[in-house]
């Protein structure tokens, strides 16, 4: 089922985000898609817009606005970020598939990424995997807890091989994580 707003906007889905979203995030439901580039975020873009030599290079900055303010990006809002940088929005959604730190979907309050690539596996990756499983009462990688505090992700590489297992909480990049201190980690993230 597609909605469209009073903007002309579209919203594919009738998925719903749970009632909360990394960085602070007030829009939390695909329902009435309110438009993110109006007013001061419009300004922003606009003076973001002079920094780059093309509307396209503003692109992945533009994204990021588009998530730090809801905590992912929708069909809706790839819509309307390609609106404003005029491009196709097939073209924005293949950019947002391709990078791995635009959710596409609503992500727990902390969004925790655990390098388990070969170094970091020899040295416990799985078990700090499991580790945040339990304690975050996610059920599975890729999950929201069901209070919707956290969801935990597998990456490729995070670039500390020396310091394994290396770990990130929203932008919080945190090494020499073990099974043993993953409470710790966790503690007094509310």
């Amino acid at each position: 089922m597609t909605r469209e707003d009073a903007s002309g906007m579209r919203e594919a889905g009738d998925l719903h985000a749970p009632a909360h979203a990394p960085h602070g995030s007030e829009l939390h439901s695909h329902g009435d898609f309110a438009p993110l580039f109006v007013g001061a975020r419009r300004r922003e873009l606009d003076e973001l817009l002079t920094r780059y030599p093309t509307k396209m290079a503003t692109l992945l900055p533009a994204l990021w606005m588009v998530q730090q303010e809801r905590g992912w990006v929708s069909d809706a809002a790839m819509a309307e970020v390609a609106a404003a940088l005029d491009l196709t929005p097939a073209y924005v959604k293949g950019v947002v598939t391709f990078y791995t730190m635009y959710h596409q979907h609503p992500v727990g309050k902390y969004f925790i990424q655990v390098c388990t690539t070969s170094p970091c596996n020899v040295c416990g990756a799985e078990d700090v995997v499991d580790a945040l499983l339990r304690h975050t009462g996610c059920q599975e990688l890729g999950q929201t807890s069901a209070d919707g505090k956290y969801t935990v992700i597998e990456v490729e590489c995070l670039g500390a091989c020396g310091f394994a297992t290396p770990i990130m909480i929203n932008e919080e990049f945190i090494e020499s994580v073990t099974p043993e201190n993953v409470a710790g980690l966790l503690a007094g993230r509310s």
